[in-house]
Order: structure tokens, then C-alpha cells, then sequence
């Protein structure tokens, strides 16, 4: 056998061998469905057609408000396990201020992987300060952050909806604390 038909077999083996570990990574790491929506919640419907709320769906009272620059306002107004491991984080910034303003792009945080993404809420963590860890948002295989993107222009009195997902802290923590770059920290109680 000459080198070069040996060369040319071992790059091809090479080929075969890289193709079958990204596509066992690739399946192993999609959830099935697209990486750019939302997760949605879902409610137990009831006779009449109409939603039920959850105890926690049914107070108006946020779990916390944070205030930002600009007279922006985070309000946080659920936090709830998800299956799977999974933490999110949902709520919306308000503009209290008297002129239309942006979420400010520092709220990316400071990690290369996600500052490659725009402008995001994936400087966000949580703190457990019962087992001494922060949790980081989570990212998908792209390393896009799983937050609300590409926010805009929020004009006075208007607000926007936002999500954070994260890897759920253990079962025993009851409260973390929640912490975004340019938002005051507060801490917030897990449902769930």
C-alpha cells in the first residue's frame, strides 16, 4: 500500500469519526424544539373555558422590584421550577422614567460567548446563599443566552415581558438572590 492511499483512507476515517460526534452531540443536546421561543407556561383549564390561575398568578404583589438606571424597573413577578432540572425566572421591565430609554447592553454581562449574542439579560444569576453557589443563565448550543433578546426602545409607562432561565438550585433552597448588571439585587422566594 503507497502512503498516500493510507493518508487519504486515516483523513477520511478522521471525517467520519468528527461528522458521527457532532451529530451524537447535536441530538444529545437539542430539546426538540427551537432554541429562539419563549418556554410557555400552561394553567389547568376549568368547566368554563377560562384559565385557572396559580396561587401565584393570582396575586397582583410582585416577588420583587429592582430598580435600574434610567428609570427602568424590573419586577419580578414569578420564579418556578421546571421540569428537567431548570429554573425560570419570569417578569418585565417598566420605564418609569419621562423618556423613551434601551435595556442597557451591560445587562449581557461580561462573558465572550454571550456578548457575541447582542443585547440580552445574560449577565443575570441567582445566589444561594445556603449552599454558597451562583447560578449563571443557562445557553444553548450556539451559546446564545436562554433570556429574552434583542430588546426595544421602551417608551414611558410602557413595559416589556422578560424570561430568565437558569439550572434549578436544590430542592431545599427556598430563596436566592437575584442579581442583573445595572439592577439593584434583591432577594426572591422559588415556587415550586
Amino acid at each position: 500500500m503507497s502512503i498516500r492511499f493510507t493518508m487519504k483512507a486515516r483523513r477520511g476515517m478522521v471525517a467520519v469519526s468528527i461528522a458521527a460526534g457532532l451529530a451524537l452531540g447535536v441530538a444529545g443536546c437539542s430539546g426538540g424544539g427551537s432554541d429562539d421561543k419563549k418556554p410557555e407556561a400552561s394553567a389547568p383549564a376549568s368547566s368554563n373555558g377560562k384559565s385557572n390561575p396559580s396561587a401565584q398568578q393570582g396575586t397582583d404583589e410582585p416577588l420583587a422590584e429592582l430598580k435600574g438606571e434610567g428609570g427602568l424597573i424590573l419586577v419580578i413577578s414569578s420564579v418556578t421550577r421546571d421540569a428537567g432540572g431548570f429554573m425560570t425566572v419570569n417578569g418585565e421591565i417598566k420605564n418609569d422614567g419621562a423618556e423613551e430609554t434601551r435595556v442597557p447592553i451591560r445587562t449581557r454581562g461580561n462573558e465572550t460567548e454571550i456578548m457575541k449574542h447582542g443585547v440580552s439579560l445574560g449577565g443575570a444569576t441567582l445566589v444561594d446563599p445556603a449552599s454558597k453557589k451562583r447560578y449563571y443563565v443557562l445557553r444553548d448550543t450556539d451559546g446564545r443566552p436562554l433570556t429574552t433578546t434583542g430588546m426595544p426602545r421602551i417608551k414611558p409607562g410602557a413595559a416589556i415581558p422578560v424570561f430568565m432561565q437558569f439550572p434549578a438550585p436544590p430542592t431545599e433552597a427556598v430563596e436566592v438572590t437575584f442579581e442583573l448588571p445595572t439592577f439593584a439585587a434583591a432577594p426572591i422566594e422559588i415556587s415550586g
